[in-house]
């Protein structure tokens, strides 16, 4: 009969901790590979950075221009970057990333190997392209995980932050 007050108070606690529990998002450091195994290879021949210059007829520093764009915009340059390598403890993959301006255009897979694990395959033909168009969306990497696909979902997003980490966004 003592031990009913405990109870009471000890699940009138529980439920005051639950109800005040809220969730947030957490984001990838581009540099914490040691959190999901070190394979994150900053050398890594998928790293490169690649320019492309606006279409020929384009500005070329003259003054007397016949575009239509409000003086804020320039005619921005399309840019691509590939991002480190990431081991995902099913397999590697690489994120590349296409922007025009500070505006994310394309994501995609750059690389990937999962080293014939048919339940990582299809794993990845699932979610990967969420992922895609949820960075599409957010226009940031600062995205949600895929449910069931949490290891593919971080090695995603931590390369996806490398490869906006080389075009100068975040």
């Amino acid at each position: 009969m003592k031990r009913g007050p405990i109870v009471l108070a000890a699940t009138a606690a529980g439920v005051a901790g639950v109800l005040s529990f809220h969730t947030r998002s957490s984001t990838l450091a581009a540099g914490s590979g040691a959190a999901l195994g070190a394979g994150a290879s900053a050398g890594a021949p998928n790293g490169s950075t690649t320019t492309t210059s606006p279409p020929a007829g384009g500005t070329s520093g003259t003054s007397s221009s016949t575009s239509t764009t409000s003086p804020a915009s320039t005619p921005s340059t399309t840019r691509s970057a590939t991002g480190v390598q990431v081991n995902y403890n099913y397999g590697i993959l690489a994120v590349s990333v296409t922007v025009a301006g500070k505006k994310i255009t394309h994501v995609k897979i750059a690389s990937i190997d999962e080293g014939g694990n048919q339940l990582s395959q299809s794993i990845d033909q699932q979610s990967i392209p969420m992922l895609e168009q949820e960075t599409l969306q957010a226009q940031t990497s600062n995205i949600q995980s895929i449910s069931g696909a949490s290891y593919t979902s971080a090695g995603f997003i931590q390369s996806l932050q490398s490869a906006l980490g080389k075009l100068g966004l975040k």
